[in-house]
């Protein structure tokens, strides 16, 4: 007999809850049902009761939590509301899934992961580019051994965008803003993936904008990250790289290397209205595949590595329904979240006092 499906409210009617929850949710029609979202000043050109007629309509998170029917809650809102949210939906009995980044402190997420526990209800975060292409296509190199030893490892989120932009949440300084929270909770999420918890991390945040944002959140950082018998890991993401091509992945080994340029193509994809299962979604163009080197009789020796085609994002939830019926593990656990919010804290620590900071440190 089908189980039916999960009854959903999305919290939030912003960026992340068009292209990235709400179309994947929609697509997984026998797994997910959207019963109500939370909009709190919908206009003429952005009203969600208009984009998604039958669907409720909410003007607070406490109306949505306070619904009976709702199994699943997606907060999608601003990072320093998370921990709230959450804290409410799992005590109101509901599941939860929240954007990155989790919440803005390891506290938070130590008491997150205890309510979850004593609730018996399924906590997790969206980390959507462990399934970006060349993330599993990366993985599959490592996989196949060709590089060797990994000696270094790094990966970048570099953008050029030297002007400051227009006053968003994303730019003011608050818990949770600023670009290791944003792009560098996706990078350090797939280092700690691929090695696990570092031993050492040597912070350096910053702000490179020329007009520096009054009390604006940093825009730029630079983390090293050491392992022990393990290879060096630079995560990176500058705002000022004016390059025609910006480098994500370069890989070195004793035995060959791995380069790749550009970021995956599931978010433009998303934004300009296509969806999983559409021809070409998710799928790199040749001229962004990666360059593989090996040693051939003693000599580097280059060669184009197609990226592979991904599962895309829709893995996140389809993976997340598993779990909901107890099939499988949550697709994020939140330990891993949380112990990324210690590379966090500890690059932090790093960057204000000019160290190296142990992971072994409280």
């Amino acid at each position: 007999m089908t189980s039916k499906p999960f009854n959903v409210a999305i919290i939030g009617y912003g960026l992340s809850a068009k292209v990235f929850h709400i179309p994947l949710i929609q697509g997984l029609p026998s797994d997910f049902k959207i019963c109500g979202i939370v909009q709190r000043s919908p206009k003429a050109n952005d009203d969600a009761g208009k984009d998604l007629p039958g669907v409720k309509i909410w003007r607070s998170f406490d109306e949505a939590n306070a619904e009976k029917d709702v199994d699943v809650v997606v907060v999608t809102t601003i990072p320093e509301t998370h921990f709230d949210m959450c804290k409410a939906a799992l005590q109101a009995g509901k599941h939860v899934v929240v954007e990155k980044p989790f919440v803005p402190t390891l506290k938070e997420a130590d008491e997150l992961l205890k309510i979850a526990t004593r609730t018996g209800k399924l906590l997790t975060v969206y980390q959507n580019r462990r399934w970006d292409a060349d993330f599993l296509t990366l993985q599959q190199v490592l996989r196949e051994g060709s590089l060797g030893e990994i000696s270094e490892f790094e990966t970048h989120y570099d953008r050029h965008r030297p002007d400051p932009p227009p006053d968003t949440w994303k730019v003011r300084e608050a818990p949770g803003h600023g670009s290791i929270f944003d792009l560098g909770t996706h990078t350090i999420d797939q280092v700690y993936c691929l090695f696990g918890r570092p031993q050492g991390v040597t912070g350096f945040i910053t702000t490179q904008r020329r007009e520096k944002i009054p009390g604006g959140a940093h825009d730029s950082h630079t983390l090293i990250l050491q392992y022990k018998d393990g290879p060096m890991v630079t995560v990176k993401a500058a705002i000022v790289s004016p390059e025609e091509k910006q480098l994500r992945y370069w890989i070195r080994g004793t035995t060959g290397s791995f380069k790749k340029f550009g970021v995956d193509v599931q978010e433009d994809q998303l934004k300009a209205g296509k969806r999983p299962g559409d021809e070409g979604f998710g799928v790199d163009p040749p001229g962004l595949y990666g360059t593989l080197t090996k040693i051939v009789g003693g000599m580097p020796k280059a060669e184009t590595f197609p990226t592979v085609e991904p599962k895309t994002y829709e893995e996140f939830y389809r993976l997340f329904a598993k779990a909901l019926r107890g099939e499988s593990e949550v697709p994020v656990k939140p330990e891993d979240a949380k112990a990324c919010l210690s590379i966090i804290e500890a690059a932090f620590l790093s960057s204000r006092d000019g160290r190296t900071v142990s992971l072994r440190e409280p």
